[in-house]
């Protein structure tokens, strides 16, 4: 690889340390304490502020704003990070900030994500693979977003919320309560589930009996009516043969916020 391409437009703080290959557009700006990893494009007008440490073959489009400072009235200008993974896409006027002295410190995502224009990582979240955010999906304080997960435009998730793996939620959602894995949520005031994402298990690979296990814990817990302590009991039946459902129910057990139900 050759080393970094920096147009002479563009400031870049003598303590960045940027890897080979990065391309830097004009008007960007690199803040100290910033690591760029190989391959990385960082488009006109996005800025970068430290201490964050992202890795290689990202893309960050025009006018994304990465590493600022959290959204937290208790934020005292204490030293924290933002740390990317690989591979994830960043659209225009993007904004993911770093955490909070109070909430770990640190802002996490993982690889090959793609966060479409004017979505919103807030501070101290934790994001995992392959996930989809699309237009104005936003993310408050704290939440924790699993793999392969969807976010359709324009919804929102409360702070302290999780997401879990191949989740979808679907436009305009506004989510307060934690999603099991492989459910889909539809408006309606707040998010309510409506059945699980039974078309994205199977472009991901699922199996009809992967599938068939997962219908039958989603009925256990949503359409069987009965409380949740008789639900778990149920899920963990159908957990002795499902290890998705066994998934499924540790994530319930797990959680520390209502379950949305």
């Amino acid at each position: 690889m050759s080393a970094a391409s920096i147009s002479p437009l563009a400031h870049v703080d003598p303590s960045a340390k940027l890897g080979d290959g990065v391309v830097i557009a004009p008007f960007a700006s690199i803040g100290p304490e910033v690591e760029i990893g190989d391959g990385t494009h960082v488009g006109p007008h996005c800025s970068i502020a430290g201490p964050t440490r992202i890795g290689r073959d990202n893309r960050f489009h025009g006018h994304a704003a990465i590493g600022g400072d959290p959204q937290d009235k208790k934020y005292a200008g204490e030293r924290t990070e933002l740390a990317i993974g690989d591979g994830n896409v960043f659209r225009e006027f993007v904004t993911v900030h770093r955490g909070t002295g109070g909430g770990g410190g640190i802002t996490r995502i993982g690889d090959r994500n793609w966060f479409l224009a004017y979505t919103h990582v807030a501070h101290d979240c934790r994001v995992g693979d392959d996930c989809v955010f699309s237009n104005n999906a936003t993310l408050a304080g704290h939440v924790e977003v699993g793999n392969q997960v969807i976010l359709s435009g324009f919804a929102g998730i409360h702070q302290f919320c999780r997401i879990g793996d191949h989740a979808f939620i679907g436009m305009g959602a506004l989510v307060n309560g934690d999603v099991p894995p492989f459910l889909m949520v539809a408006q309606e005031d707040y998010g309510r589930p409506r059945g699980i994402n039974g078309e994205g298990l199977k472009r991901r690979g699922f199996d009809a009996a992967r599938v068939a296990a997962i219908k039958r814990a989603y009925r256990a817990l949503y359409v069987s009516g009965v409380p949740l302590e008789e639900a778990k009991r149920q899920l963990a039946a159908i957990a002795a043969d499902s290890d998705d459902v066994r998934a499924f129910l540790d994530f319930i057990e797990r959680g520390e916020r209502p379950l949305l139900r």
